[in-house]
């Protein structure tokens, strides 16, 4: 080794020791006499000290070393006259008797240090330097022991990891695939998979009866804070068991994460109906943090020549306590909330329940004083209260208010980053329904099973199914899902059929696994969490991409590495693709 210890490990039991040390100059400070290198490695900062009384020749050479220049210094650790209680290191500095120049630098584009003065681009272009910098190296350095902890406790259970192909069959259903064209199969494709689905199926097939992989998926999608188009999952598959199971199962991988890498006890684990998180919160990843559940006011509103609550399918609303003190000021504020575009709200209606006891709402006009003490009865509002109510169709009612509910919650102080509150939301409809193209596609995925008492309704009423299936939601983010699965060839065929495929469609795309159910499929079921959202959450961030390495950045560029890009025309040829290639090329 170039170096005898880390720049994060030295104190004063080291003192007097000659050691010697590598990395990375963080910063320099001349002061007359002396010179002061802070040198980093991903363990920490060291400070090295030159004099020039002592020697003159060597100080002098140390004030030509420029940022991220790579050195070896070696000396004898000394005690600091001015301690610094921020770093590991601050007790000691190393008094340099000789150092050697590993690598010159350029000056970097931006300040390695945690406060940069990089911009987001700037930094993804360079994202090698960003890693440099200990908030970011932190943010991997949870990712590592995330895994770590994961492994441990899933091998622990029993789990087997095995890998799964990457390039697979594309299908159609779910999410838009990213295809690889198949040059010894001139004309066909491979596809990334969004998800080794059908292959963890195949496992328990084959009697591997306890699963898992932290494994790269896929997803050619629209990209937001929380998508990247390649992401991580921990997929997890079982079998011989209930949903009951599962949940019990990873309900504790959940608790052993925070508990080991958080330090953080979660002692419930409460359940709720998809009916009651679309009920009560508008979504079906609710963040029960805090209260202001929904409360619908049709019966007690419809009817009094009001006629946005009239002819509105729902009418409903949440009560903010404590805010009766807003001014119109902050009610026109909200108002403009929800009237944004991808909030979709028409307008609001205010209902102020004042210290006096009084009530004043902005449709006076329309109701009493006593049918507004009805509705902040419904409300279970008290004095100093602030009632928020929406009307429209229930999806957009729900969308707005839900998305109101968070920004009251945000305002309020409710959203406490350092409280943890997960739930297990159940019981989702098996299929939902699309106007537009006139079928139904599958809430989760075509290989759920429904309720095992709800099946005789796929014949008569499939939109009332309900799936066996569950997601694991946190403080408003869902960081994963799963379900039961059909093992029955028979029942898969029929859901196939209610998704709309013929039988030929069916064969071509999932032949493989129907023909798998004839050979003693068990009945098993899993769950996949995002493993990125996992760490996001974790290390208290809104974007998964401060936890992978090396991100896209919003249109799915690495402007790193500059791509996609255009290949070769002689590459095309190979794979007998026409593309309209860029003139440069």
């Amino acid at each position: 080794m170039l170096r005898t210890h880390t720049c994060g490990e030295l104190t004063l039991s080291h003192k007097n020791q000659s050691v010697t040390l590598t990395g990375w100059v963080q910063r320099s400070r001349d002061l007359g006499g002396m010179t002061f290198i802070d040198l980093r490695d991903r363990y920490g900062l060291t400070q090295l000290v030159f004099n020039m009384e002592t020697d003159a020749a060597l100080c002098l050479e140390a004030r030509k070393l420029g940022r991220e220049f790579v050195i070896s210094a070696s000396g004898v650790v000394s005690e600091r006259s001015n301690k610094n209680p921020k770093m590991a290191t601050g007790d000691i500095e190393i008094t340099v008797q000789h150092f050697e120049i590993l690598n010159e630098s350029k000056t970097p584009p931006f300040t390695i240090e945690d406060n940069t003065d990089g911009g987001d681009e700037l930094r993804m272009k360079y994202r090698y330097l960003d890693l440099r910098r200990s908030v970011v190296r932190d943010n991997l350095l949870l990712r590592h022991r995330m895994g770590i902890e994961t492994r441990n406790y899933l091998n622990d259970q029993g789990f087997i990891e095995v890998e799964t192909p990457v390039l697979i069959k594309s299908t159609p259903e779910g999410a838009r695939d990213f295809v690889v064209p198949s040059r010894m199969n001139e004309g066909q494709f491979y596809a990334l998979p969004q998800s080794p689905q059908t292959f963890k199926q195949l496992l328990m097939v084959s009697g591997f009866d306890k699963y898992f992989q932290i494994v790269k998926c896929f997803r050619d999608e629209d990209l937001r804070a929380d998508r990247q188009p390649e992401f991580t999952q921990i997929d997890c598959e079982m079998s011989f068991i209930t949903q009951e199971d599962i949940l019990n199962t990873f309900e504790g991988l959940t608790k052993y994460l925070f508990k080991k890498v958080k330090e953080v006890d979660i002692q419930t684990f409460p359940r709720m109906s998809f009916a009651d998180a679309m009920k009560y919160y508008g979504n079906d990843k609710p963040d029960i943090r805090f209260g202001m559940k929904f409360v619908e006011l049709n019966e007690l509103v419809k009817g009094h020549d009001f006629k946005v609550f009239d002819e509105a399918e729902l009418v409903v609303g949440i009560n903010a306590p404590g805010c009766a003190v807003y001014t119109r000021k902050q009610l026109d504020a909200l108002t403009d909330f929800v009237k944004r575009p991808q909030h979709g709200a028409a307008g609001l209606v205010y209902v102020r329940y004042q210290e006096d006891g009084t009530l004043k709402s902005s449709v006076d006009k329309f109701y009493t004083e006593q049918e507004l003490k009805r509705w902040a009865e419904a409300f279970d509002a008290k004095p100093g209260d602030l009632m928020l109510i929406l009307a429209g169709t229930t999806a957009k009612a729900h969308k707005a208010l839900s998305e109101l509910r968070l920004e009251m919650g945000n305002q309020l102080g409710l959203r406490n980053p350092d409280v943890f509150a997960p739930l297990w939301v159940v019981d989702f409809p098996l299929l939902e329904w699309d106007e537009e193209t006139a079928r139904y596609y599958a809430m989760h995925h075509p290989f759920t099973s429904p309720k095992p008492e709800d099946i005789a309704l796929l014949d008569s009423d499939p939109g009332k199914v309900r799936a066996n299936a569950y997601d694991i939601v946190i403080n408003g983010v869902e960081v994963g899902g799963g379900s039961i699965r059909i093992h029955n060839r028979d029942l898969q065929k029929k859901m196939f059929t209610l998704l709309g495929f013929t039988d030929e469609d069916a064969q071509a795309q999932f032949g493989f696994l129907m023909n798998a159910f004839e050979y003693g499929a068990p009945p098993h079921g899993g769950i996949a969490f995002g493993f990125d959202r996992m760490c996001s959450l974790f290390g208290g961030s809104d974007s998964i991409r401060d936890y992978i390495a090396f991100p896209k950045n919003n249109s799915g560029r690495d402007v790193m590495i500059d791509s996609p890009a255009p290949i070769k025309q002689e590459q095309l040829d190979e794979l007998k693709l026409i593309v309209n290639l860029p003139k440069q090329l």
